[in-house]
């Protein structure tokens, strides 16, 4: 009977001390990766202010237009921010000698490890939802949306009551604009040749694009121009008048699809017979490969920072040495990952190494806590190496 109470108060033990490990991991991730992406998309929101201020973009849309990133850039963060919440909590757990007493009461190390392998596979499965599914779309829905405010002249050129240079040599200035691109008093100088210099006024016109590219239609209006020697003016009345204001964007008129928006079935499905050569098609399949494996090294990272911390003896003086080689650990993890990415990009035949660079360490750093190894002389030849 006895028996039976330790065993339910040690399994009690167990679980509070994983939930409470737990709820603090899945809390700091989260904390942690809404301040990175706060940052990262303040920096790269700036960039599209030059439509806000140059171009009259609405703030609305430009809000919508920035926030499509967000899914990306979660997907980018939430992984080392796992990591660096599992070194901050486990640290701190350790300098509270909260795992030292639990270590020395029987609870071994890969028991210890059970909440952050837990924190890892829920932030797995969400980074593999945003890989997969939202990120696609996300991206695929923002370009399309910057490309229709780059190319769409009735949405994004013309600002009321101000000068708006089209292009070089083409400046038009309208004074009021209404619903379906129509404007109001335009006025339209056109000096792409210097030796037909037209200035145009008009009542109002519309804004609309052909074959020839984007236009405006002047209704009711003058066209005035030098004469060749320069002395004279020749105007002319008309009721009509179209004014083209040239190729705006890319010869083609329709968008090329970048790698990042295709579905994870597109990626894979794809061939030299639709129309793509072999190196488009190892950049598909290395782009495929990554949308899998980049979720699963959230474990290597998260057990980078359990090896350094869970093995070893306690030392008074800090673990500043250990979590130096995690935070290396998980440079050098980071930067394999992207190498091998590249690689597999430019030839199929380095794909297993993609595999091989997310996979390998999560199977060693399981096998390095589960040993019941004493590491602490390791890691103590390691810090005398970094040190002379």
């Amino acid at each position: 009977m006895s028996l039976i109470v330790l065993s339910n108060a040690w399994r009690r033990l167990m679980n509070e001390m994983t939930r409470y490990i737990f709820r603090q991991l899945v809390a700091g991730t989260i904390l942690v990766s809404a301040a990175l992406c706060c940052i990262v998309w303040l920096t790269q929101s700036l960039r599209f202010l030059q439509f806000v201020v140059n171009k009259g973009l609405a703030l609305s849309a430009w809000i919508k237009l920035t926030l499509l990133l967000l899914p990306n850039f979660l997907a980018v963060v939430i992984p080392p921010s796992l990591f660096f919440v599992v070194l901050f909590t486990y640290n701190k757990l350790t300098l509270d000698r909260e795992l030292i007493v639990a270590q020395a009461a029987g609870i071994s190390r890969l028991s210890l490890t059970k909440p952050a392998l837990w924190a890892a596979t829920v932030a797995a499965v969400v980074c593999l939802f945003l890989t997969l599914l939202v990120v696609p779309e996300s991206l695929r829905t923002f370009k399309e949306i910057q490309w229709a405010m780059r190319n769409d002249v009735s949405q994004m050129l013309l600002r009321e009551g101000a000068f708006n240079q089209i292009v070089p040599g083409l400046t038009m200035y309208v004074r009021a604009r209404a619903g379906q691109g129509e404007l109001h008093g335009i006025l339209v100088h056109d000096a792409r040749d210097p030796t037909a210099v037209i200035t145009l006024l008009a009542e109002r016109g519309v804004l609309a694009s052909g074959a020839n590219g984007p236009h405006v239609m002047l209704i009711n209006g003058t066209r005035q121009q030098l004469t060749g020697d320069g002395t004279g003016l020749t105007m002319l009345y008309f009721d009509s008048y179209t004014v083209d204001f040239g190729n705006l964007s890319s010869p083609t008129t329709d968008r090329l699809e970048d790698v990042r928006e295709r579905s994870i079935v597109d990626l894979f499905s794809v061939g030299m017979g639709d129309g793509f050569t072999g190196g488009e098609v190892a950049r598909m399949r290395a782009e495929g490969h990554q949308r899998i494996i980049a979720p699963l090294t959230t474990f290597a990272y998260t057990l980078a920072a359990l090896v350094f911390l869970l093995t070893g003896g306690f030392d008074r003086r800090g673990q500043f040495m250990r979590i130096s080689c995690a935070i290396a650990a998980l440079v050098g993890l980071e930067t394999a990952g992207l190498g091998a990415a590249d690689l597999a990009g430019r030839a199929p035949l380095f794909v297993p190494l993609m595999y091989a660079v997310g996979l390998l360490p999560t199977a060693l750093g399981l096998y390095i806590i589960a040993t019941p190894v004493d590491w602490g002389p390791v890691w103590r030849r390691l810090v005398q190496a970094a040190s002379t």
